[in-house]
């Protein structure tokens, strides 16, 4: 065995083990969901699904089977869906524009053969011996008929282009889906997680600044059981709303699980970003909740934030656990309000 190959079977085994012990101190059971979602979160793969972890384990101590359920189905069960219909979309495009191409290539070489042989016939037609008339009768009809074949192959072929572009169009439209969360219709987690490695690596050519702002509904779990999942679906809209009129276009807005948004603030410093996530803030704390069913007011909805600025040597690992430190240490204060990495150690030391 090689020593690359024995260092990872080692560390699978560390990895195994460290699954096993949190399975046991944080889970009601041990299926082999809970498994795969510890394994996962041992191994670091998926940053957005630790930083779920965290935030349920902070809040209640334990993960429910319900909580890996989600967990399970949003990060790892999803994933896999998603990738799946990534690769199939990406494949299919990238056969569409080959045969786009050919299909180029042919009405070229077609119009390009028929302007030949009306040159050839033009040439024989300007001779003058008499035995070559027959041939330069026999070259025109041959070039009409060439030509009328032509046109009609061309006919087919554009007909195939406008199939193809519109398969194509329909291919795009559901990479589009596969990337949009249908509740809120901001960006889902996939493509979120697409856009902060692009800004990560972007920003180490750039040296652009960039911000990061994580969001979560104050007390959610309970305003859901108390009102019931339509009315918290309403409270997810509403957040998803606000960020919409709130942020600028540039921006990557996202729901990546939950009661859990994300904003991505390309070209935008740590101050600017705070001055984004207040606006949010207050914006949502300003909005009354009404039962659409009945009229009646649930009262004010509520949201923490953190927001991080991107360093220099950020992964997007350490650039979300960043901005979720700066969210825990806002629920932490008491919530319903903002705190960016320039003020976390003053927050940690009281904390």
């Amino acid at each position: 065995m090689s020593g690359a190959g024995h260092e990872d079977r080692e560390r699978s085994y560390v990895i195994a083990q460290r699954a096993n012990e949190l399975m046991r101190d944080y889970g009601s059971s041990a299926s082999p969901r809970a498994y795969a979602v510890w394994y996962n979160y041992v191994s670091g793969r998926q940053p957005l699904m630790n930083t779920a972890i965290k935030r349920l384990t902070t809040q209640s101590g334990s993960l429910s089977d319900g909580d890996i359920d989600d967990l399970y189905e949003a990060h790892i069960d999803g994933r896999n869906v998603e990738g799946e219909l990534d690769r199939h979309n990406a494949g299919l495009i990238t056969e569409v524009q080959g045969i786009m191409e050919m299909i180029d290539l042919s009405l070229g070489s077609t119009a390009q053969y028929g302007a030949s042989l009306q040159a050839i016939s033009k040439d024989l037609a300007d001779t003058t011996p008499n035995r070559l008339k027959d041939i330069v009768a026999t070259l025109i009809v041959n070039t009409c008929e060439v030509a009328a074949s032509n046109r009609t192959l061309e006919a087919h072929m554009r007909e195939s282009r406008r199939e193809i572009e519109t398969l194509r169009e329909t291919l795009a439209a559901a990479r589009l889906e596969s990337l949009t969360d249908p509740l809120t219709g901001l960006s889902n987690r996939k493509h979120f997680e697409e856009m902060l490695c692009k800004e990560i690596d972007e920003g180490a050519k750039s040296h652009q600044p960039a911000s990061l702002i994580l969001i979560d509904i104050d007390f959610f779990k309970r305003f859901n059981d108390l009102f019931g999942h339509l009315t918290g679906d309403q409270v997810l809209r509403l957040v998803a709303v606000v960020m919409r009129e709130t942020v600028s276009a540039r921006a990557t807005l996202s729901r990546f699980g939950g009661e859990e948004f994300g904003i991505l603030l390309p070209g935008i410093g740590r101050d600017a970003a705070r001055i984004v996530a207040e606006a949010v803030r207050t914006s949502i704390m300003g909005r009354d909740l009404v039962k659409r069913a009945t009229g009646e007011s649930l009262g004010k909805v509520t949201i923490s934030l953190g927001v991080a600025q991107r360093r220099p040597d950020d992964t997007m690992v350490s650039f979300i656990e960043r901005a979720d430190s700066c969210l825990y240490a806002g629920k932490r204060a008491g919530r319903n309000r903002t705190i960016d990495d320039g003020e976390l150690s003053e927050f940690s030391e009281v904390a």
